[in-house]
């Protein structure tokens, strides 16, 4: 329809220029003496038109010619460029296959064919972007060939093209590379330093948390790579339940690397309120707490929420567990210095009489009251301890407290 609408405005444009031209009577003199021109308007426009033309297309084939140069510069960059992107690709492909030798090969002759900027093009950031990656994949390719004297100058040359403040957002990927490179050589230290230079965002993504735990046990900084596993479960970058396991084992290995009563009570204060509920942390903590020989009363106090769960949900915990609990506090009524708890002796006097059938809580009853001197009562319960267990462990030990009962009332 369009097209239909043009060709009768053509006509129209025709049938008026037709009318005017055969009813236009104007005539144009040209006067150079002592010559005179006489010609008709129509023949004058005629030829200012073709003139007019003509000169157009005269400085349009000039500006064209002129342009020849620039246009085989233009047409030699791009053919660069795309050598460039070609031999990147091959190098990225040749990187993921294993091949790492034709992937540094590849990025070489990448950088070798890479043109320098072009401040008309403003090409400036997308140049140093590209010489980056390209030096960033040969000196990765070097890495996986333990070349690391390749590694290094490749890379301090990508250093170098990201110098410039308008591509500085680029680095972040290259300083956690760098940090790999070095947890890979076991420097713990250089990776470490590698990771302090990371922006506040950059710092807590998920590949720099990562490497920052493995790094943090490589050093031995179990305070530091607890932190790390609490942000990484936050962030759902583990699954919980690995992350609730190494939580506890880091847990316990913070309070079992404590030197006196003091540097155990700053660990337990660095754990959280989820991390000192879990069984085998409170017990670590318990059994090391009396084992610096401190009193015993504060271990009383972690093991008060393992105590209570085991009392009221038993299946909770598993056997070793539950002997763990009754043993470590046995232990803390055991030290010489640890005075009567009348609210814990009524709180094993209260589960023993409600699981009579428990031979773990009729050992523990019977130890209390050994260490109050009831023998009688205690010489009853040890002997129901050892009817009712089958455990050896524990057999043998209420038996033996049965003996010194009995010696002790002989």
């Amino acid at each position: 329809m369009r097209a239909v609408f043009w060709l009768m405005a053509l006509f129209g444009v025709a049938a008026a220029s037709a009318l005017f031209a055969s009813a236009n009577p104007g005539t144009v003199t040209l006067f150079w003496p002592p010559y005179r021109i006489d010609v008709s308007l129509n023949l004058a426009l005629l030829v200012l038109a073709g003139a007019f033309l003509l000169l157009h297309l005269a400085l349009r084939g000039f500006a064209a010619f002129a342009s020849i140069p620039a246009q085989a510069r233009r047409w030699r960059t791009q053919h660069r460029e795309r050598l460039v992107h070609a031999s990147l690709v091959d190098a990225l492909t040749q990187l993921v296959a294993g091949r790492f030798v034709r992937a540094r090969k590849s990025a070489e002759h990448a950088l070798a064919l890479q043109v320098g900027p072009d401040p008309e093009e403003d090409s400036v950031r997308r140049n140093a972007r590209l010489q980056a990656i390209l030096h960033l994949l040969a000196s990765e390719s070097a890495h996986a060939l333990q070349d690391r004297a390749v590694r290094d100058s490749h890379f301090h040359q990508a250093s170098q093209a990201l110098a410039d403040p308008a591509v500085a957002d680029t680095q972040d990927g290259f300083h956690l590379r760098a940090a790999r490179w070095a947890l890979d050589d076991h420097d713990a230290d250089a990776a470490m330093q590698w990771l302090d230079r990371l922006p506040q965002g950059a710092a807590r993504r998920t590949v720099a948390l990562r490497l920052r735990f493995r790094v943090a046990r490589l050093q031995g900084k179990t305070a530091l790579a607890l932190e790390t596993v609490r942000l990484l479960v936050k962030h759902k970058a583990m699954a919980k339940g690995s992350g609730e396991s190494i939580s506890r084992a880091l847990s316990m290995e913070l309070l079992s690397a404590a030197k006196d009563p003091a540097q155990l009570l700053q660990a337990w204060g660095l754990l959280d309120a989820h991390e000192r509920a879990m069984t085998d942390v409170a017990l670590t903590a318990a059994q090391h707490w009396l084992a610096l020989g401190a009193q015993a009363s504060q271990s009383r106090v972690w093991l008060l929420p393992v105590w209570e769960r085991m009392v009221r949900e038993p299946d909770t915990l598993t056997n070793s567990q539950r002997r763990q609990v009754v043993r470590t506090i046995e232990m803390g009524f055991s030290h010489q210095d640890s005075a009567p708890d009348t609210a814990w002796l009524s709180r094993i006097e209260s589960a023993q009489m409600a699981a009579p059938r428990d031979a773990l809580l009729q050992y523990l009853a019977g130890a209390m009251c050994a260490r109050l001197g009831l023998w009688g009562k205690a010489q009853h319960l040890f002997r129901q301890s050892v009817a009712l267990t089958t455990d050896l462990e524990l057999k043998r030990d209420a038996q033996r407290a049965l003996d010194a009962v009995v010696q002790r009332r002989e």
